[in-house]
């Protein structure tokens, strides 16, 4: 039935207007420690943001998110990080998949990832574009919207 589904997403790509996906070998742990790398940092203590620019690297756990900018937004009153905006052209690489972007919107405590603008999610040989992806990073799936294009590789023969 999944083999049918997805043919018919090739198939008829405007029929496929939201598509359901795997994201990432594993679950990914939204409590680890977040870990960012930069060129340059400029911290504004008055709206409690931090914005790393310049080779920005985020690494949490299995996952990757890399970009040119990136705006660290902390709990008010607290020292721990509510969200990142990544901007620029956006990678995020879990396991076996890597998606790209124009902009990522990372909710730690939701554990989620909204990507957004020319996205293209890659799962092997297989890749699907779509103008926004929503990574739900505790279940390990994915939701794409807006005009979904599929291309599946067909299976080689194992035999040989």
């Amino acid at each position: 039935m999944i083999r049918v589904l997805a043919v018919l997403a090739v198939m008829f790509p405007s029929v496929a207007l939201a598509q359901q996906v795997a994201f990432g070998s594993m679950q990914q742990d939204t409590s680890a420690p977040v870990e960012v790398t930069a060129d340059a940092l400029s911290v504004n203590q008055s709206d409690g943001t931090a914005l790393y620019t310049g080779n920005v690297v985020i690494i949490q756990g299995q996952m990757r998110l890399a970009a040119p900018r990136v705006l660290v937004v902390y709990v008010k009153g607290g020292g721990r990080i509510e969200r990142l905006e990544a901007t620029g052209g956006v990678t995020l690489v879990s396991g076996e998949e890597a998606a790209e972007a124009q902009r990522a919107d990372y909710d730690i405590d939701a554990g989620s990832v909204v990507m957004s603008g020319n996205v293209l999610l890659t799962q092997g040989e297989n890749a699907l574009t779509s103008e926004r992806l929503v990574v739900d990073l505790e279940s390990g799936t994915a939701q794409m919207d807006g005009r979904v294009r599929t291309v599946l590789q067909p299976a080689g023969d194992e035999g040989q």
